[in-house]
């Protein structure tokens, strides 16, 4: 069964998440549990802890179809001794709170090098952040999103990605978000056929679909191969919509959030509708 939502606004608290990703029929929802553009937010008070476990309940959202995403401002590669521990302490709090919410799995991207060291050693710096997180925390899996590689950012091949999880310690703990713009315009071409076959045969032969544990759905409004970064509303992008009909239909990504960012938040309720109206079709 697919689970299609989008990512929602937590304005006024967490616990409104799992209320507004119901109001648009979303089946899955991502979050951010904390401000994304600041360093330092303000603990979960337990009255938000225990009111988000009940509206997801009330709602049917079980924690597997949930994918919050950290802040944007955090590099678990950063070259530099003091943005990297700043980084590591943002994204520890990232997985406390997800724990506190009864989450198991926490979206990020996975860092850049800033053109001041070698793009290896940012990735053993990944890693290391990672094993760091997961030595501290319980239950929740560090799921590494696959970027476009606009500038210094690392992640944008399968290859860099397997090298992340070959020197994560726990592995049972880490996974995998695949985010669509983000692969085309890093070089993969899901949008033929041919290219969309190639891409997750790919992914299975170097990552592993075992790691799969989540989908961002996004067109994009850049070209192929051209790692840029700049989502586009389903359908309307470059991709186009075969590409969305074509993972809808897949079993591959049975059970798995699949969560929307498109520009316009407006028209998740659309999205979600048309692509659950792709299905079996």
């Amino acid at each position: 069964m697919k689970y299609i939502g989008a990512h929602v606004s937590t304005s006024g608290g967490v616990e409104n998440a799992p209320v507004n990703a119901s109001k648009i029929g979303a089946k899955a929802f991502g979050l951010f549990t904390r401000n994304q553009r600041q360093w330092i937010s303000r603990p979960l008070t337990q009255e938000s802890i225990k009111a988000f476990k009940a509206n997801c309940e009330k709602s049917g959202y079980a924690p597997w179809q949930i994918l919050p995403h950290d802040s944007y401002l955090i590099n678990l590669g950063h070259p530099d001794i003091a943005g990297l521990e700043k980084s590591r302490i943002a994204f520890l709090d990232e997985m406390n709170r997800c724990e506190q919410l009864g989450l198991d799995r926490l979206n990020f991207h996975p860092g850049s090098h800033l053109n001041q060291i070698s793009e290896e050693a940012c990735m053993k710096i990944i890693s290391e952040s990672i094993n760091m997180a997961l030595d501290m925390t319980r239950g929740v899996t560090a799921v590494i999103e696959n970027t476009a590689g606009q500038g210094s950012n690392i992640g944008y091949s399968f290859e860099q990605i397997r090298l992340i999880i070959d020197n994560v310690e726990d592995k049972s703990r880490v996974g995998v978000c695949f985010d669509t713009c983000h692969g085309y315009s890093a070089g993969y071409d899901i949008k033929s056929p041919e290219g969309y076959a190639d891409t997750f045969r790919r992914f299975e032969e170097i990552i592993g679909l075992r790691y799969l544990k989540g989908l961002h759905l996004n067109d994009t409004k850049k070209e192929y191969g051209s790692r840029v970064d700049r989502h586009d509303q389903i359908g309307e992008g470059l991709l186009g919509g075969e590409v969305f009909r074509r993972i809808v239909n897949d079993p591959r990504f049975d059970d798995i959030p699949m969560i929307l960012e498109t520009p316009d938040e407006n028209r998740w309720k659309e999205e979600i509708l048309l692509l659950y109206g792709m299905i079996g079709k």
